[in-house]
């Protein structure tokens, strides 16, 4: 077998998983396939990965065969080469991280092959990522366990059922794009008040850094933690009431059920 892991799409999402994946992984045990070529001359030029001539290539010589194409496109990558996964008398994986694509469509698409699908987030490109992962009835333990090994420089991982995965991929794979409207908003606002708009989405992002780190580090309940910031009268408070005032917890709410909405329906 050529190389460790071999990547069919290397775009905003692949890509963060690539090079977490490239922190224990070389680049020479790594191959990319992309339509266009950019993607892999990229990662080729970045990490010295392979570039490869066609998917096919691909999924004959990489042990982990990753999809990183959108959910419209897997049909036709699963008709390039799912024949080629059925010849395959080695072991392998079939990794993707399409939303919405369960692994029993996937198996319907590429065979009964070992799936495992993951569902990360662009964070783990700076080792902050959140990825949800399960498993079809060909995956081992010994496989999850290689799987963490290989890309624990992505960040935290959580082995989920695979009916929750979609849901909860409405806050960890959507959330970051609500994070950064919210941290350019933050940074607008303080930007308004005088503060130069290079400091103002630093201390933003460092604001969200911190206050995220306190619900995972306390355990504490987020509207405890808010209520620990809000003194009687202070300016706090009067901030939380603007944003209510906003109906700002009830665009979230809509924004993550709107999001998973879709999710669910990325497949059809």
């Amino acid at each position: 077998m050529k190389y460790e892991l071999g990547f069919i799409g290397a775009g905003n999402m692949g890509g963060a998983v690539l090079e977490a994946a490239a922190k224990k992984i070389d680049g020479s045990k790594i191959a990319v396939y992309t339509k266009s070529g950019a993607g892999a001359k990229k990662y080729n030029e970045l990490l010295g990965c392979h570039m490869a001539q066609s998917a096919t290539e691909i999924a004959k010589d990489s042990k982990y065969v990753i999809i990183g194409v959108k959910p419209h496109i897997i049909p036709s990558v699963a008709e390039e080469i799912a024949p080629v996964l059925a010849e395959r008398k080695d072991n392998f994986v079939l990794m993707s991280m399409a939303g919405g694509v369960d692994t029993k469509l996937l198996e319907k698409l590429f065979g009964h092959v070992p799936v495992l699908r993951i569902m990360p987030n662009t964070p783990c490109l700076v080792g902050e990522g959140m990825t949800l992962y399960c498993g079809n009835d060909l995956i081992t333990e010994d496989i999850f366990e290689n799987f963490l090994s290989i890309f624990e420089a992505a960040g935290r991982f959580d082995r989920l059922e695979e009916r929750l995965i979609d849901a909860a991929s409405a806050v960890t794979g959507c959330g970051p794009a609500f994070a950064y409207m919210f941290a350019e908003a933050l940074g607008d606002g303080v930007l308004s008040c005088g503060v130069p708009r290079k400091l103002a989405y630093e201390y933003a992002a460092q604001m969200m850094i911190g206050a995220g780190k306190m619900i995972l580090e306390t355990g504490e309940h987020p509207g405890r933690l808010k209520d620990g910031v809000c003194s009687p009268g202070g300016a706090t408070i009067q901030g939380v009431r603007a944003l209510e005032k906003g109906a700002f917890r009830s665009a979230v709410f809509e924004a993550v059920v709107e999001a998973y909405i879709k999710t669910t329906k990325l497949a059809e």
